[in-house]
């Protein structure tokens, strides 16, 4: 295959109990319909509430499963809860293997690898970094030899939490440690990437559009396809707007297009429960 077109969304947030985000995640799906990529990655957050309602992950498999091309997913926080940082609470909803699990059940996978266009492309469990849990450690070793088999491909990088914010030394700070994969995991973790060749790492989970450069990969963060975080609850870090992230592979290189899907709405978290039904 010379070219391999990939089409990201992420936080879909997706549940029978809020019409609206159902609605922004049917003007995706007829984007997707009108482009046809060859696959759809859903970077986590794929339900509202996946920890406590099985049915929110179920309805989310349903709507995904309906668009005309074939999707693969990775879990977010609200998936299957959050992991702890050295420097803040423990998260009151910890990722657990069996959360890991449930999930598994009903996706298939939290952990992917696959080879297109002359690329390796994996996508990992950002969740359960940090964690002590089995499949930490099961993960990191799967990936160390993803890495090594890759054979110098360019590789390309996909999770729920962006890696940080911009360099991997920043400083976990209280107000900003969840938003990241946390210490020390992320040093060992971009110690690893910094070793192969990585050329791109794809995220979601801050709601928040961003793409920027460090070292030798390029760093995409992608909307949420569901709704925005205001500003009272979260600073401006990027552009806060709904949408999702076009890509088009080649042997050696990659074309990314920030886009919005046609009639899709920037619908604040403040007015999600005053549009509940």
């Amino acid at each position: 295959m010379a070219e391999f077109r990939l089409t990201q969304i992420s936080d879909t947030h997706l549940t029978r109990n809020f019409a609206v985000l159902t609605d922004n995640f049917h003007r995706v799906g007829e984007h997707i319909d009108a482009n046809r990529p060859d696959l759809v990655i859903n970077t986590g957050d794929v339900s509202w509430d996946g920890p406590s309602s099985r049915a929110d992950m179920e309805f989310a498999l349903a709507l995904h499963a309906a668009l005309p091309v074939d999707c693969r997913y990775l879990p977010g926080n609200h998936d299957i809860g959050d992991n702890p940082t050295a420097v803040s609470s423990a998260p009151s909803c910890p990722a657990t293997e069996e959360r890991r699990e449930a999930f598994v059940s009903v996706f298939g996978e939290d952990r992917w690898q696959f080879e297109a266009a002359g690329w390796r492309f994996i996508g990992l469990n950002s969740l359960i970094m940090n964690t002590g849990i089995l499949s930490e450690l099961e993960q990191e070793e799967w990936l160390t030899l993803q890495l090594a088999g890759a054979n110098r491909k360019p590789v390309a990088l996909f999770l729920h939490k962006p890696l940080f914010l911009n360099t991997p030394e920043d400083p976990e700070e209280v107000a900003t440690a969840i938003r990241f994969v946390p210490q020390p995991v992320r040093a060992r973790l971009a110690a690893l990437l910094g070793k192969s060749n990585v050329r791109l790492v794809a995220s979601g989970h801050v709601h928040q559009r961003r793409d920027f450069t460090y070292a030798h990969a390029r760093h995409i963060w992608a909307p949420s396809a569901g709704f925005i975080v205001p500003d009272r609850m979260q600073d401006v870090i990027g552009v806060k707007e709904t949408g999702l992230v076009e890509y088009r592979f080649r042997p050696e290189s990659f074309e990314v297009r920030h886009v919005r899907a046609p009639g899709q709405i920037d619908i604040s978290l403040d007015d999600i429960f005053a549009n509940r039904g």
